[in-house]
């Protein structure tokens, strides 16, 4: 792992392959340290290159199915970046191949991708504008091997999206003002079936033309395993849905913001599924209620200062809210807080620091707004509807 003070940014236009090779030239070596980091893990569960691809393409026929357009995509990167159309495939289903390993293997799960997640209505801002952001919690390593992705579209929405190289889409948000960010959850429902793998549905959602499509994509799409997606609109709305594989348990903003960690909070659905990831996870029960505490403090006039001094909570340290890299017992992995991703959709402006806990280099990456979005806000503030 190298010091790494800003993750590059990556800008792609044009058609999906077209796009798709300029993303992978540009990212080539984060791309191949990517997919070669999870290929390794997979070969120290005794798979090569050839049961890989079995595993791949154990999804790979589903996504064609599902969005050709972002298998082209998917083409175009492992073109620019001399890569196979399998390497690709890995790294932005690597969470689904990693749990059918290590289950063909009755192996324990690995170290979960965590995260601890605030939407903050505009009643709640300073500024009168929605804030949005997340700590992702995952391999240290992967300072080295994420971006910023740039997608300029003309047949909707432009994208700006925090993602591992050669990834679609991970947290961040698009110009007409929706943003997404996730957090890793688990049942008992997990891996009985095969479904889309995470981030294409992220950037289906960010591709919607609008807020409610994009809820709908997250809602209905059948997914493998549990996650969480939080989704929100600079209009002044929110909605949590706590995903099963095939049902979606919904939560809304109390006192004016939603905060979850990695634990289900859905009465709903716990009254219908069994939790299975807390052991896993333990600190997920006080990380989501540290953030809120400190955001109620200050509810009516939270900035965005206010949003990152939440996230860089140290309560329970080292399993704190903000957590440098540590070493846990048979894991061979660093986990870490690998970034803080804060974003400000109505101004189109992200923030993101790399391991936050060791450093607070924040970069500012920008989006053009859509022009009828921006009209909505006068002086920087949500105007009444009409």
């Amino acid at each position: 792992m190298t010091e790494v003070t800003a993750f590059p940014l990556i800008e792609v236009r044009g058609a999906p392959k077209a796009r798709g090779e300029s993303y992978g030239e540009q990212a080539r070596e984060r791309v191949r340290l990517s997919a070669g980091h999870y290929e390794a893990q997979l070969g120290r569960l005794g798979y090569d290159r050839t049961e890989v691809a079995r595993l791949v393409q154990t999804f790979l026929p589903r996504i064609r199915d599902w969005a050709p357009d972002l298998v082209e995509e998917m083409e175009g990167i492992a073109r620019g970046a001399a890569v196979d159309l399998t390497t690709v495939v890995l790294v932005n289903a690597r969470t689904e191949v990693l749990q059918l390993a290590r289950r063909e293997k009755n192996l324990p799960e690995d170290e979960p991708d965590g995260c601890t997640g605030a939407v903050i209505l505009p009643e709640a801002t300073r500024e009168g504008r929605l804030l949005h952001g997340q700590n992702w919690d995952w391999k240290s390593e992967c300072t080295d091997t994420s971006v910023v992705l740039k997608i300029e579209r003309e047949d909707g929405p432009s994208i700006l999206t925090f993602t591992e190289a050669g990834g679609l889409a991970r947290s961040g948000f698009n110009s007409i003002g929706t943003t997404i960010t996730a957090n890793y959850l688990e049942c008992e429902r997990d891996y009985r079936e095969i479904g889309i793998p995470l981030p294409f549905i992220r950037r289906r959602a960010l591709e919607a033309a609008s807020y409610a499509m994009s809820l709908r994509v997250v809602a209905i799409t059948p997914k493998s395993g549990s996650n969480n997606m939080m989704l929100s609109t600079a209009e002044g709305h929110a909605v949590d849905l706590e995903c099963a594989p095939d049902e979606a348990f919904t939560l809304f903003p109390r006192n004016d913001m939603i905060v979850h960690a990695n634990h289900w909070q859905s009465q709903v659905a716990l009254s219908k599924l069994r939790e299975t990831g807390l052991a896993q996870v333990p600190d997920s029960l006080y990380r989501d209620h540290r953030v809120e505490k400190r955001l109620m403090a200050r509810h009516g006039d939270i900035t965005m200062d206010d949003l990152k001094a939440a996230l860089f909570d140290r309560f329970g340290a080292p399993l704190a809210v903000c957590r440098a890299p540590l070493t846990r017992e048979g894991v061979d992995n660093l986990s870490a807080t690998v970034a803080m991703i804060l974003c400000d959709p109505a101004l189109g402006v992200m923030e993101v620091a790399p391991l936050p806990a060791v450093q607070r280099n924040f970069t500012r990456y920008e989006l053009a707004m859509d022009p009828e979005m921006q009209a909505r806000f006068a002086n920087g503030r949500l105007a009444e509807a009409g």
